[in-house]
């Protein structure tokens, strides 16, 4: 048995560990999956090389470097039986903000809490591939997977252009207060789910928790439209709106474009 331990610099929260297993699954050689989401580290417990293992991290574009192979006594692998109730947990959780925050969104004007919402949706499919296909084909998980793609780069161009329309016209003013309150409840509801996911696979990094939940995009974004709630009050302008909404727009296309690789 060997242990191959990877850098992945773009692994900031278990939406790119899920894109990962996707990836790898059907790669007989693969005996276990070690994720280290706060330092960003991959350990594959494989057999024979780990040419085709390497390969298909590189593909991710996730900032995958090998960092070493070394041979491994290790053959015993504890599953974790909840698992699955997890995933469906956080699914929940990002489904049913992805609805809160498109509706506050639409309500308010704000087009940072649409695109936020559509983040959500992302990390939702990303969760969903993972459940629905488990046990299924490969040529099944990744029809599932160019569905979602889709959808998602069909949502995101929509939102491009109703921000280049209210760039150019003549608009209300989003609503700051519901911006940055809807904002916070979607912090603390990322903060749940990725203290969740940790928790369940490794107690002793506890301390690692709190570095690893402000170090996520997710949160990153979620910072990014309160503050652009805040700019939208103080300077009178729907210009902090539409900027961080752009900025979110890209981050869920670039999303979008990892998933649809799952489908080749």
């Amino acid at each position: 048995m060997n242990k191959t331990i990877f850098e992945i610099t773009k692994m900031d929260c278990p939406s790119e560990e899920n894109l990962i297993r996707m990836k790898l699954d059907g790669i007989s050689s693969i005996a276990n999956l070690d994720f280290d989401i706060p330092n960003r580290k991959l350990t594959v417990f494989h057999n024979g090389q780990i040419d085709q293992i390497e390969k298909s991290v590189l593909e991710l574009n996730l900032g995958g470097k090998k960092i070493s192979t070394k041979q491994t006594d290790q053959t015993d692998f504890k599953e974790n039986t909840n698992q699955r109730k997890l995933l469906w947990t956080v699914l929940a959780i990002n489904f049913v903000f992805f609805l809160i925050e498109m509706t506050t969104g639409i309500i308010s004007k704000s087009m940072g809490l649409v695109a936020d919402s559509l983040d959500m949706l992302a990390d939702s499919f990303v969760y969903g591939i993972s459940l629905f296909a488990v046990g299924g084909t490969l040529t099944r998980k990744k029809r599932i997977a160019k569905l979602a793609g889709y959808f998602q780069i069909t949502l995101a161009v929509i939102g491009f252009i109703e921000v280049l329309r209210r760039f150019f016209g003549v608009e209300k003013l989003p609503d700051f207060s519901t911006m940055i309150i809807v904002s916070i409840f979607a912090l603390i509801a990322n903060g749940i789910c990725l203290y969740l996911l940790q928790k369940s696979k490794s107690k002793e990094e506890a301390h690692m928790k709190a570095s690893m939940i402000f170090t996520s995009n997710d949160v990153i974004i979620n910072l990014g439209v309160i503050t652009a709630g805040i700019l939208v009050n103080w300077l009178s302008s729907n210009k902090p709106d539409l900027i961080i909404g752009t900025i979110v727009f890209v981050l869920v296309i670039q999303g979008a474009i990892r998933i649809l690789k799952l489908g080749k």
